[in-house]
């Protein structure tokens, strides 16, 4: 199984100048826990969550709406291709300790968004078949990987 036949293809974007309120807005209404960040041309240049967000307003002590997305997004973004086969998203996810991968064409535009939400019902679906492509235990070690406690020495706090 490859990366397009699981990825979401209407994904909720947002841009590195938009204000954090407005990236809160958008989670809150569409239920979702991240935004891929991307520049006017589509490319993807960075990742904010949820999560982020609440600790760009506890790190800065100003209100969401007086700060921008680039001040709180993750600068590095961990991608994978739409051809690629989901074990390699997988493992990007492990060896990456995230949850989410922008899905970007050649040019590095966005294409979609896969997610471990979508490995687990993939798992799910799968599991009385024979031969699955994500098979319930390597979602769980995904899963595993992805919510092991990083070293102090990992967590770096933006000064930008």
């Amino acid at each position: 199984m490859i990366v397009s036949q699981l990825m979401s293809r209407e994904v909720v974007t947002c841009r590195p100048q938009d204000s954090l309120r407005d990236a809160a807005e958008k989670m809150w209404n569409q239920d979702i826990g991240c935004l891929p960040v991307v520049d006017e041309e589509g490319h993807a240049v960075g990742m904010v969550t949820d999560r982020d967000i609440c600790m760009a307003a506890y790190t800065q002590g100003r209100p969401l709406a007086d700060m921008d997305v680039r001040s709180a997004m993750a600068h590095e973004v961990f991608s994978c291709l739409p051809t690629e086969r989901i074990e390699q998203a997988e493992k990007i996810m492990k060896d990456r300790q995230v949850r989410r991968l922008p899905v970007i064409d050649e040019g590095g535009h966005l294409v979609g968004l896969i997610a471990t939400n979508d490995l687990a019902r993939e798992s799910a679906r799968q599991l009385a078949r024979k031969g699955a492509d994500v098979t319930a235990d390597a979602l769980a070690a995904t899963l595993a990987s992805i919510c092991a406690p990083r070293s102090r020495g990992q967590l770096v706090a933006s000064a930008e």
